[in-house]
């Protein structure tokens, strides 16, 4: 069954979501306020970077109909709410772009149309935005950065919160979801549906959370985080597809918030939450590792090193930047030379005054006394060991995600510093 799908908010979910609804071959209404972006993915031009997104942006352009005119919706089957939820500093969420494209698919459709709610909304917001006689349903996103366009075309499962666990998904939305290769539909209630996604999110920062523990206890009493990981994969309790890679701590801003979400609802009711807030702690703790590096391996010996930084995104296949701890670190190294390159952005001047931006990881090697590997590019992953030992000034190469052969990097005469693993 075609429908005729509307997406409101170009964003990152929103324009990936409405990309697979067009891959699957529906006609998509592809709505956002701003005129001139409308006017550039009509072009199939978009500044939001994921694998595959561009190619199937320029293949099914002829479905889907990017339009800043709000009476186009009228012509929708079922419409989906899909901006993004900015976060501040504090992980705060800022709901008013949801709120603002909610009202105006209320305005824009007749009470048959199903409204979707796609953007992440904490437990409790889409009850109290429902309207008496309207077709309301929240959808869990799952979309991640970097692997956006595989999972909106092949989901692993779907949850669905509705008015009551008991209420029958809306002909049109489950015509849709089945077209995405009949996953399993999870049904429930607006809340639970709401609490599921900040409970899934919770999960994974416990799992992420545990591996920073025991990879900053190896690297303490001599053991190899990355021998351990194997053998945890194996256990059929914790399994092959956990969130078992150390890390710098808690970025991109969703999981952070989630977490915060949680602390917020306990603290009203006056429950426990301890164990989410010792997650924020742990976080900050880890988010600091880079910088304590360069304090202990490069700071003794020269207090005027040239550093190179490769990689600024928060992680590879995405040119997102929130809470990123590679910009963490430009910002705290104010005071010395920098040189960095990033295979998608630039390094913004405000960051940094003088920093150097380079167009390859050769030239941001040369002449520095260290570099770090902030970002797991998939270009990083070929470098070879003895090329960087020849570009570079200095020997040492921080390395926290072990994009570097450990064996390859000593015969190079490199001191590789990684997450996890205590330095020979």
């Amino acid at each position: 069954m075609s429908l005729v799908v509307g997406f409101l908010g170009m964003t990152h979910l929103g324009l990936n979501s409405a990309v697979a609804g067009a891959e699957r071959g529906h006609k998509i209404v592809c709505f956002d306020y701003e005129s001139d972006y409308i006017a550039s993915l009509r072009r199939a031009n978009s500044f939001i970077e994921e694998p595959n997104l561009s190619k199937l942006l320029k293949k099914n352009l002829h479905l889907m109909n990017f339009t800043d005119c709000d009476e186009k919706l009228r012509q929708c089957d079922l419409v989906y709410i899909a901006a993004d939820v900015d976060t501040d500093e504090h992980g705060a969420s800022d709901l008013s772009p949801v709120e603002t494209y909610l009202d105006t698919a209320i305005k824009n459709t007749n009470d048959e149309t199903t409204l979707v709610v796609l953007s992440q909304v904490p437990p409790g917001f889409v009850r109290s935005h429902k309207k008496p006689n309207r077709q309301i349903a929240y959808q869990v996103e799952t979309l991640i950065f970097g692997n956006a366009i595989s999972r909106a075309l092949n989901p692993e499962r779907y949850i669905i919160g509705l008015d009551n666990a008991d209420s029958k998904l809306p002909r049109e939305l489950k015509s849709y979801l089945e077209s995405h290769g009949n996953p399993p539909i999870f049904k429930m209630s607006y809340e639970s549906a709401e609490l599921a996604k900040t409970a899934i999110n919770c999960c994974l920062v416990s799992s992420i959370s545990t591996a920073n523990m025991f990879a900053e206890i190896c690297e303490h009493i001599g053991a190899n985080w990355q021998d351990i990981v194997p053998a945890l994969r194996a256990d059929k309790r914790i399994g092959q597809y956990s969130y078992l890679s150390p890390g710098l701590g808690l970025s991109g801003g969703n999981l952070e918030r989630d977490v915060k979400t949680v602390i917020e609802i306990a603290n009203t009711f006056e429950a426990k939450a301890n164990i989410a807030q010792s997650w924020l702690d742990h976080s900050n703790l880890r988010r600091n590792w880079p910088l304590e590096m360069i304090a202990s391996h490069v700071f003794p010996e020269n207090q005027s090193p040239v550093i190179g930084i490769l990689g600024l995104t928060y992680k590879e296949n995405t040119n997102s930047i929130k809470n990123s701890p590679s910009v963490k670190l430009i910002k705290e190294l104010r005071k010395y030379k920098l040189q960095v390159y990033d295979p998608i952005i630039s390094c913004d001047p405000a960051w940094h005054e003088t920093i150097e931006n380079k167009e390859s990881v050769k030239q941001t090697c040369l002449g520095a006394d260290v570099i770090l590997i902030m970002t797991a590019w998939p270009e990083f992953h070929g470098l070879k060991c003895n090329k960087i030992s020849r570009w570079m000034r200095g020997t040492v190469v921080i390395d926290p995600f072990s994009i570097l052969n450990s064996a390859d990097a000593h015969a190079a005469g490199l001191k590789h510093i990684v997450l996890g693993k205590k330095l020979k």
